[in-house]
């Protein structure tokens, strides 16, 4: 059987060298191609040793066309502006694309899903941890159950991440605005500060933390007038999402080209 070859961008980073690892250790599936950005100190070195593993043969380098011709599949955890960028590529290509950057803008993702139409096989996801994904479809669920609870979706990584609410988090809240049927862009509250009233009833609360070298929690919380349930769920290691990561890989491949989640990876979507 032919291995799947694969590209991961953003071979500095941590993610990066993750999924650089996971890439490594697993069967069916081959690194043909390392990327970074431009400037990046990553360049030049080889994929391998940045993700602390052996030697693989495969620098890192900042030009993406010079691979796309040698391979199957982009893994890219990287930033908005670079994800759209591949994304077209991948949809002259025709290539699998695994999305895991987050704090894409409503643009951003407007983009990718037109990659996505053109030709690319896309699966993007605030979160390729299959725990997490079920995790979602459950909150879904009580937040349709549970329709006069207030939801608020408290998170925590480590103090080098940029964006706010993560990924992930913005994937809890759409599932919960899913499951009564609102958009969360409509009903979500970012910050609290000062004098704010009362809460107000059907909104969705975010709560933010950042410090140490916290790799994801994430709690959902329903608070009813005489009880409250906690869904939650703990990262322990950067390896589950580079193996959701090559999962996603492997899935897609088979798939027509189009805009896919880890739902449907998983067989979870409705």
């Amino acid at each position: 059987m032919t291995s799947l070859r694969i590209i991961v961008a953003g071979a500095g980073g941590r993610m990066g060298a993750a999924n650089i690892a996971a890439v490594a250790a697993h069967d069916g599936v081959e690194l043909v191609g390392a990327l970074d950005r431009a400037g990046s100190a990553a360049i030049g070195k080889d994929a391998g040793t940045l993700a602390g593993i052996e030697a693989l043969g495969v620098p890192v380098t900042d030009d993406a066309s010079a691979l796309l011709d040698k391979t199957d599949a982009i893994i890219d955890f990287t930033a908005p502006a670079a994800s759209v960028a591949l994304a077209r590529l991948a949809a002259e290509k025709g290539l699998v694309h695994i999305i895991g950057t987050t704090g894409c803008s409503e643009a951003d993702d407007a983009a990718i899903a037109a990659s996505g139409s053109a030709g690319a096989r896309i699966v993007k996801s605030g979160n390729f941890s299959p725990g997490m994904v079920a995790l979602t479809a459950l909150v879904e669920k009580a937040a349709r159950a549970l329709s006069d609870y207030d939801v608020e979706i408290l998170e925590m990584h480590h103090n080098k991440k940029v964006d706010a609410p993560s990924g992930t988090a913005l994937m809890l809240g759409e599932a919960a605005a899913q499951g009564r049927n609102i958009a969360l862009k409509d009903h979500s509250v970012r910050v609290r500060d000062g004098h704010t009233g009362p809460r107000e009833a059907g909104t969705i609360g975010f709560a933010t933390l950042r410090g140490g070298n916290v790799i994801g929690d994430h709690m959902v919380i329903l608070a009813g007038p005489s009880e409250r349930i906690e869904l939650n769920h703990r990262a322990q290691d950067r390896t589950i999402y580079a193996n959701g990561a090559i999962k996603a890989v492997r899935w897609a491949a088979g798939q027509q080209p189009g805009l896919y989640s880890m739902a449907d990876v998983l067989g979870l979507s409705d």
